[in-house]
């Protein structure tokens, strides 16, 4: 497997950074794009990264909030011919809330109809191809984390909090073991590994990829969090994006080299 990160908050080279993802991987000779970012800026990386968007065959939106989903547009404009896959729960419904205020940070608005006859929605554990998967969260419960974190879908004309149905894992089978990709990880990173190691019993999970949604959570919150991740057995982590650098340090303090740090031009091989 091969990985190269399209666009993040960090950038170490003429890349563009912004809030938001997107990632570009190569597996079993098939080209995948997970997430667009906030806009038309990861297709300019792409193209500055030598990645042809025509060329990709299957697309992958993590979850459907706006800066994973906002380039999808553009994307379509370059690419003629692969489905995009979200998760069966997504929709144009995602808010923070805080207090009576509220802000929408789904879809744009209209694109899901728009490009309807390109869109999948996967249900399930999904396999995309031999050796690749969409796992939706099985973890009991997790409105809980979207109201913590201020998140919530509109259903009619309330507002509950998100338990992220519509967020979904990329989990790639690889010689070294599983490869977990999941771009902000709003249902818990530790979570996000027993579920995937419940859905596929009989293999070693090697690393995880992606945003944490820590970039407000307490000190001790993110220690906590350190403990249970080392505790699942993962050899590898690389993270960014919501992260954040605070929570990063400390969770390369808690976990050692076996974290990274991702920035826009990352190279992963696995």
């Amino acid at each position: 497997m091969y990985a190269k990160i399209i666009i993040d908050n960090i950038s170490r080279s003429e890349l563009q950074p912004e809030w938001g993802l997107s990632v570009y991987i190569e597996q079993e000779g098939k080209k995948i794009l997970l997430d667009t970012g906030a806009g038309g800026k990861f297709a300019e990386n792409a193209a500055a990264l030598g990645i042809a968007l025509e060329e990709i065959d299957y697309a992958v939106l993590s979850h459907a909030h706006y800066d994973h989903a906002n380039g999808m547009g553009q994307f379509f404009e370059k690419n003629a011919r692969a489905s995009f896959y979200l998760r069966k729960g997504a929709a144009e419904n995602c808010y923070a809330k805080k207090w009576v205020f509220h802000k929408y940070i789904g879809v744009k608005k209209g694109l899901l109809a728009q490009y309807r006859s390109r869109i999948v929605y996967a249900d399930g554990t999904y396999e995309l191809f031999p050796g690749a998967y969409l796992l939706a969260h099985s973890t009991p419960g997790l409105g809980e984390f979207g109201k913590k974190a201020g998140m919530y879908v509109r259903c009619g004309c309330r507002l509950q909090p998100d338990d992220f149905s519509h967020e979904q894992s990329l989990v790639l089978d690889t010689p070294k073991g599983l490869v977990i990709f999941n771009s902000c990880s709003h249902g818990g990173a530790d979570n996000i590994i027993v579920e995937t190691a419940a859905a596929f019993p009989q293999k070693h999970i090697y690393a995880l990829i992606g945003g944490f949604h820590l970039f407000a959570s307490p000190e001790a919150e993110v220690r906590a969090l350190a403990e249970r991740i080392r505790s699942t057995g993962i050899l590898r982590v690389i993270t960014g994006h919501c992260t954040g650098k605070r929570a990063y340090a400390i969770l390369h303090e808690e976990l050692g080299e076996s974290v990274e740090q991702m920035y826009a031009g990352m190279e992963i091989l696995v």
